[in-house]
């Protein structure tokens, strides 16, 4: 089930950890091995999308989010940013995403969104849309385009890009670039449930870097 820990001011919480070593040249074969995971996240992504729909008209008349159907959809997010993280979004694990919907929190990419009780009906006419459109644009910039469950051609491939070269020559991942990468996806987790009517509240305009959220580094301190 999906967690519902965490202020509700940050429902959307993604963490990552950077495992090491790594090795310099499994990056590039990695495009075959997450083949399988593509295809069985065409169908997933096909549900979203119908589940979102389904999700929609729940919310409009009955500002509620069906359980079963959020964490079904936190799930398909969540196997994504897996899935993102061990290809070319990332690159920060050679450990083989798992073929899962659940929380997995051995894995070192996590995703946890909590529970909404109540829905906005107003905010879910107009914020998949009208009002997502400034983050929009900004993660135009950053993933470039959207390929069932991972995204590639934007600012995040070149880092990618860049932390792959640095790897392939020193066997060691920069951890400032891996701070970067993470929080670009941060950025781009957290506009997908928004956008997705799995919460209320706003995205900030905020590059919050790093491998954890600001709240945990701070209380970890």
């Amino acid at each position: 089930m999906t967690s519902m820990a965490g202020p509700s001011d940050r429902p959307v919480r993604v963490t990552a950890r950077l495992d090491a070593p790594l090795s310099r040249w499994l990056w590039l074969v990695k495009w075959i091995l997450i083949i399988p995971h593509c295809v069985v996240l065409f169908f997933l992504w096909i549900a979203f999308t119908v589940v979102s729909v389904i999700a929609f008209f729940a919310i409009l008349f009955t500002e509620r989010y069906p359980r079963g159907l959020f964490d079904f959809n936190v799930g398909v997010l969540r196997w994504s940013w897996r899935v993102t993280y061990y290809s070319y979004g990332a690159l920060a694990t050679d450990r083989y995403p798992p073929f899962s919907l659940g929380e997995e929190p051995d894995y070192p990419a996590r995703l946890d969104i909590a529970y909404p009780e109540r829905l906005s009906r107003g905010l879910v006419l107009v914020k998949w849309w009208l009002l997502a459109i400034p983050h929009y644009i900004v993660l135009g910039f950053f993933v470039g385009g959207w390929h069932f469950g991972w995204w590639s051609g934007g600012l995040i491939s070149v880092l990618v890009l860049f932390a792959a070269v640095i790897l392939a020559f020193t066997e060691k991942y920069p951890r400032d670039l891996f701070d970067l990468i993470t929080g670009l996806n941060r950025w781009v987790l957290r506009v997908a449930a928004y956008t997705s009517l799995m919460t209320d509240a706003y995205p900030p305009f905020r590059l919050d870097m790093g491998a954890t959220e600001p709240d945990d580094a701070q209380r970890m301190r």
